[in-house]
């Protein structure tokens, strides 16, 4: 890793990131985390690559979970929640009252971003099935910003019946990290910025990863 003038961290790419986070899992949790044979569940598409490097590292299965972020009306950028592949949605509930979003809106764009869901999910594990309960879950992905579709996710889990639940990052804002820890005690957050602008400004190689790519990665794993 680099550091830049504010002191920074800067990952080489997704799967050093995804290294490092590798071997702060294991320091953390150490063999008994291991002999539990953790699931990766990655969020595609950069946190398959990064998911990829920890679960090859340490021997671990993985798997990869989607959610979409729903966008305000007129700024799409402006998360105002995120839904799972089972319909269910995780709002933004400040945002969706000072925008006076209908319920009309939502409803549409829930039925729209449940069509690339399941298109995803089809495309990168055959379906939309999961066995997840008794299980211990390691949540994973290249990065966290405003997290609407990271706390979709922890949401939905929570209804899974799991053993444990782990949250992995390679970097995340404070006060979205602050949010992180009022809802998983299990986090790992390699930096959390003083400055933060996005995840890509944290990475030498932040390139774009295909559905191709994912498709090959997910090919090794039976799930």
């Amino acid at each position: 890793m680099t550091s830049d003038l504010y002191g920074e961290v800067t990952f080489k790419d997704r799967r050093h990131a995804g290294a490092l986070l590798a071997a702060k899992l294991k320091e953390i949790y150490g063999k008994k985390l291991s002999a539990e044979k953790p699931l990766v569940l990655a969020i595609p598409r950069g946190g398959v690559v990064t998911g990829d490097e920890i679960a090859t590292r340490l021997d671990w299965e993985m798997d990869v979970v989607v959610s979409k972020k729903i966008g305000a009306p007129d700024n799409p950028e402006l998360a105002i929640g995120a839904v799972m592949h089972d319909g269910s949605f995780f709002p933004n509930a400040d945002i969706i009252e000072a925008l006076g979003v209908s319920e009309d809106y939502i409803k549409h764009q829930i039925s729209e971003k449940m069509k690339e869901i399941e298109r995803r999910l089809g495309r990168f594990r055959g379906g939309r099935d999961y066995r997840l309960e008794g299980r211990t879950v390691i949540l994973v992905d290249d990065g966290i910003a405003t997290g609407a579709t990271v706390f979709a996710t922890i949401n939905w889990l929570k209804n899974q019946k799991l053993k444990k639940l782990i949250v992995a990052m390679p970097v995340g804002p404070a006060d979205t990290i602050q949010r992180l820890k009022q809802v998983t005690s299990h986090l790992v957050i390699l930096h959390t910025p003083v400055v933060f602008m996005a995840v890509g400004t944290f990475y030498d190689d932040f390139s774009q990863v295909s559905d191709d790519e994912v498709v090959a990665i997910m090919s090794k794993y039976h799930v």
